[in-house]
């Protein structure tokens, strides 16, 4: 008679999967919980302490690690020793393992729960049962995942549990038990003083299947933080629309980012993970008004994310365009029944009291490996800024620069922002020299009404003094940049030429 050993956190399907084992002529061995449900259900089964000649111990800490256990684990069907060894010891093969583990991510994520509570939440005996029968697959069914019941049940019945079929329950098992002892190292690594280890473990879990990855020839996945981030597109609650791209996480990703530095009435648009418009006001709809002026045309197909509730008025001029997301903590009822007219629209609430720990770190994968570091959050204020011109900045000016450097801070370098101090006029991201964002940061601007209350800031120092001539040509009349280059000097001789104020922040915000 073959031996099914079952021992089980999650007891769904248990009973159904036990009996079905007891048809194709195998005997049932069990521990506590799961011998106790079984029992409930007429199962008939053998406690592993009749197996083993020793009693569970320790508040159930020590039942099955035991030679009993895992010499009929991990011997070789093929090698006659490891059978003889088995025979001489008294051993019966263990021919099938179905196990899942305490649930400890299920504790940590409990509010309150101490680390002692989540302690005891750590499965030790599991995981090595599973551990030994996913070695032996060659002879041993490694079951984890209570879904695959139905799938081994078919297979033992139709002998069709061949070794690629084992396989595939052992990868299963590994996967499972190597992202459960990373859960662990993620949860005890918090309080570690250490911020970049040796070692890095990270787990994820998959979210979703998507269409496609950035282009339609490119197959894709979307993998959620194991213990989630509740201010994050992976946490976000989609209440209507279609299903979210690729594109679409990514550039939504950066929209939070953006929209979590304003603790005023804000809405930011987003293009290409840059921004193209962000507006702030007294009232959400006053600052969707200055988000959309900020760019009319290129908001056309945008991601808008707002850090308040989206009320009808806001809705309804949010209607007329097309987007194809808007992300914000709640709509009011009606707002929703305006805006999910469009069924395609996606409609997303995020928890904007959960916002991103400034400790959090940034994790970007390059081939081969990951960075690491930490999230770009030291934002300057006017007490960090030296005015390294003759003409000093109005306190309006001053307003401006801080709010154009924060936006400055999410674009993608070369980084060049036109704004007042509540509404982005022109934006220039990416070029390969500085002077080329000024010229379309500074072009789109131009177009403006209240160009003429407009500052300009880089995100990096200027190389020479080319971009602050050019700006003050235009009509700017103060420029916040970090400083820091060995041709300083240019840039003051030009804002001082022009009679224009030039500001140091001390701090640079690449972008890449």
């Amino acid at each position: 008679m073959k031996t099914a050993l079952l021992s089980v956190s999650d007891k769904t399907g248990i009973v159904e999967f036990a009996a079905g084992l007891i048809k194709q002529g195998y005997r049932i061995l069990s521990t506590g919980g799961t011998k106790k449900a079984l029992e409930s259900a007429q199962i008939a089964v053998t406690a592993v302490e009749d197996v083993t000649g020793f009693p569970e111990m320790l508040d159930g800490r020590v039942k099955t690690l035991h030679p009993a256990i895992h010499g009929g684990l991990l011997a070789r069907r093929d090698l006659p020793e490891h059978m003889a060894a088995l025979k001489k010891q008294k051993i019966d093969p263990i021919d099938l393992v179905a196990v899942n583990l305490y649930p400890f991510k299920k504790t940590i994520l409990t509010a309150g729960v101490t680390e002692p509570e989540a302690i005891e939440q750590i499965d030790i005996g599991g995981p090595s049962m599973l551990r030994s029968a996913a070695k032996n697959f060659a002879g041993v069914l490694p079951v984890v995942d209570p879904t695959d019941y139905d799938k081994v049940l078919a297979a033992i019945e139709n002998d069709t549990a061949d070794l690629a079929f084992r396989r595939q329950l052992a990868l299963k098992v590994f996967q499972h038990t190597s992202a459960y002892d990373t859960l662990i190292a993620q949860y005890l690594g918090r309080t570690a003083a250490e911020e970049f280890p040796d070692s890095l473990t990270m787990t994820y879990t998959k979210k979703q299947e998507l269409r496609y990855g950035e282009n339609s020839h490119q197959k894709a996945a979307f993998y959620q933080d194991a213990i989630p981030v509740p201010f994050s597109i992976a946490s976000a609650k989609q209440l209507h629309g279609k299903e979210l791209s690729y594109n679409n996480i990514k550039d939504a990703d950066a929209g939070l980012k953006m929209a979590a530095e304003f603790e005023q009435p804000a809405v930011v648009a987003v293009k290409h993970m840059n921004p193209c418009g962000i507006g702030l006001g007294e009232t959400i709809e006053a600052a969707w008004d200055k988000a959309y002026e900020a760019d009319s045309m290129s908001i056309f197909g945008g991601i808008i994310v707002l850090n308040r509730n989206v009320d009808l008025a806001t809705a309804e001029k949010m209607h007329k365009l097309f987007l194809e997301i808007i992300i914000a903590p709640s709509f009011d009822q009606d707002a929703y029944e305006v805006l999910a007219k469009k069924k395609n629209l996606r409609l997303l609430t995020v928890d904007f009291n959960a916002r991103l720990d400034a400790k959090e770190l940034e994790t970007v994968s390059v081939m081969g490996g990951v960075l690491r570091q930490e999230q770009d959050t030291l934002i300057e204020s006017a007490e960090d800024f030296q005015v390294v011109s003759d003409r000093q900045p109005t306190a309006q000016e001053v307003k401006a620069m801080v709010f154009a450097q924060i936006v400055a801070k999410h674009v993608k370098s070369n980084a060049i922002v036109v704004a007042t101090d509540t509404q982005t006029l022109g934006i220039g991201a990416g070029q390969m020299n500085r002077v080329g964002s000024a010229e379309i940061a500074v072009a789109q601007a131009e177009k403006a009404a209240n160009y003429d209350q407009a500052v300009l800031a880089s995100d990096a120092y200027f190389p020479m003094g080319d971009s602050v001539e050019f700006a003050a040509k235009h009509g700017i009349k103060a420029i916040v940049e970090p400083g820091g280059s060995i041709r300083d000097q240019e840039s003051i001789d030009n804002a001082n030429k022009y009679g224009v104020t030039l500001v140091f922040s001390g701090r640079r915000h690449f972008r890449h």
